[in-house]
């Protein structure tokens, strides 16, 4: 192949939908153009020996902020052992600061930005001349009209076993400044029924699992409830055929017409992602995040109350003006909600986003190495902040693996953060880890911690089987789900 897309995902599931995107719009490029994907943590000699097998003379790159590190050493040993290849790089990672990376001095050429239309026209020059002479190019961003849908790319091996991301829209008109989506002037959508014809074509091969990437899903309310519609519907002409969805929710925008249409969705499948992020005033207008915290926090309580979907929401420790006891007090307050996790995050600086701006005035340190996360604040010093990360790992391990259903309400009684936080440092005396636990070693541990916090062993034992029998229930749900299901939405079928 002339051409190559590559990019190192974080893990096989995840089929990169960028790529699709750029081989769908290659024009008379595409007959020579190939995707070949690999999975973070592969060798790199092989990685290199995989891709020059096909004796590509340009390879394209996708750069995120989990694979630039690894990639770089792709790029840096394709250089040596293979000069005369031209490496483009492309993706949210090189889009920005593209002065200051690594990957970028060993590459050739950078596409910043909306690779649609500007990569072919770049290998195109490349291979055909003239030579473009600048390394960095501008993405243009096409109407949305013009750029041609990838959805066909997807392999049947893809569609049975593998994550297919799509998307309705690209953009997003708020302007949280930790997200680079806060660089968007707004949110510019597919036409509707072209879309939707591809997801049915999609359908129709099989695909049974669509995670949305838009970051504003419920923007426009009617086109959210036509794409649900388009569920329903399917679910409703085989109920005996699951059909799983996972979108990102603005979480304080769920009128009355959405929610009516929510609610008629079967246990399970559908996955709503809500960014909280802070329930602070003076931090949410700090970075610039416009969210009414009534209306989320009723919206959520709804969600959990007269909905069956699996409900994701997002905290973000470290922003820029939110000490401990003010993370904590949101934390308290998302937990009396109820979703079903908590993604307890910590702030990243992503390259290109406005944050920075606090950087002096909040003394906000970030390390240098992806996924560049917050080490210190003004309110928030180094050795805090690793209690903090710890809690997030223990949290993910113990409250949103499911394991613990029953416990975790023990565990967090009237005061959930002050203690998860005792259990959390607890827990890393007796460890010195925060991973590779297994599941029986932290069930111990869970039941040691009970007892030290006064609860008899037979009460602890008592309270763990408990959760180890809904465990042995769930194993076989009511309804047989789809081959690629999502494990977390699939517990809601043995409700």
């Amino acid at each position: 192949m002339t051409i190559l897309l590559s990019t190192l995902n974080a893990r096989y599931a995840h089929a990169s939908l960028g790529l699709r995107y750029l081989l769908a719009n290659m024009g008379e490029l595409q007959e020579q153009t190939a995707l070949m994907e690999f999975v973070i943590g592969a060798k790199t000699t092989e990685v290199v020996e995989r891709l020059l097998a096909k004796q590509p003379r340009v390879v394209g790159f996708g750069i995120y902020i989990w694979n630039v590190e690894e990639t770089t050493k792709v790029v840096a040993l394709l250089k040596r052992v293979a000069p005369e290849v031209t490496i483009v790089l492309g993706g949210p990672e090189v889009s920005h600061e593209t002065d200051k990376q690594e990957i970028v001095r060993l590459a050739d050429y950078v596409v910043t930005g909306w690779g649609d239309i500007t990569f072919p026209k770049l290998c195109g020059e490349i291979l055909h001349g003239p030579k473009p002479l600048m390394k960095v190019h501008a993405g243009v961003q096409p109407p949305m009209a013009e750029i041609q849908l990838p959805y066909a790319l997807y392999s049947n091996e893809d569609i049975a076993h593998r994550t297919i991301y799509v998307e309705a829209s690209r953009g997003c008109p708020f302007k949280c400044e930790f997200c680079l989506s806060s660089l968007d002037k707004t949110a510019w959508p597919f036409g509707l029924d072209t879309f939707l014809a591809e997801m049915d074509d999609l359908y129709r091969r099989g695909a049974r699992l669509f995670k949305f990437v838009d970051r504003t899903f419920n923007l426009n309310v009617k086109t959210s409830q036509k794409i649900m519609q388009f569920f329903l519907d399917k679910l409703a002409a085989r109920p005996d055929d699951p059909v799983y969805a996972h979108f990102e929710l603005v979480p304080d925008h769920l009128p009355d017409a959405l929610k009516s249409t929510i609610a008629q969705f079967p246990p399970g499948a559908l996955q709503f992602e809500i960014g909280i992020q802070s329930f602070n005033p003076e931090v949410q207008a700090l970075v610039s995040r416009r969210q009414d915290n009534d209306k989320a926090a009723a919206n959520i309580r709804w969600l959990t109350e007269h909905s069956q979907a699996h409900l994701h929401v997002d905290l973000i420790a470290g922003l820029p003006g939110e000490d401990v006891d003010s993370f904590a007090r949101g934390f308290d307050k998302l937990v009396a909600l109820g979703p079903h996790e908590i993604q307890f995050g910590i702030l990243k600086r992503l390259r290109g986003t406005p944050i920075i701006r606090h950087t002096e005035a909040y003394k906000m340190v970030y390390d240098p190495y992806p996924p560049y996360t917050v080490l210190a604040t003004d309110r928030i010093d180094f050795a805090t902040m690793q209690r903090l990360v710890r809690f997030a790992r223990y949290w993910d391990l113990v409250a949103n693996s499911g394991r613990f259903a029953h416990t975790v309400k023990t565990l967090l009684g009237d005061s959930p953060f002050a203690s998860f936080m005792a259990f959390s440092d607890w827990i890393y005396t007796k460890t010195d880890a925060t991973h590779r636990i297994a599941l029986e070693r932290l069930a111990k541990l869970v039941q040691e911690w009970l007892q030290l916090r006064g609860m008899t062993r037979e009460d602890a034992t008592a309270l763990l089987a408990s959760d180890y029998a809904g465990n042995v229930d769930k194993a076989e749900p009511k309804q047989k789900p789809a081959a690629a299901a999502p494990e977390r939405q699939v517990r809601h079928l043995a409700a």
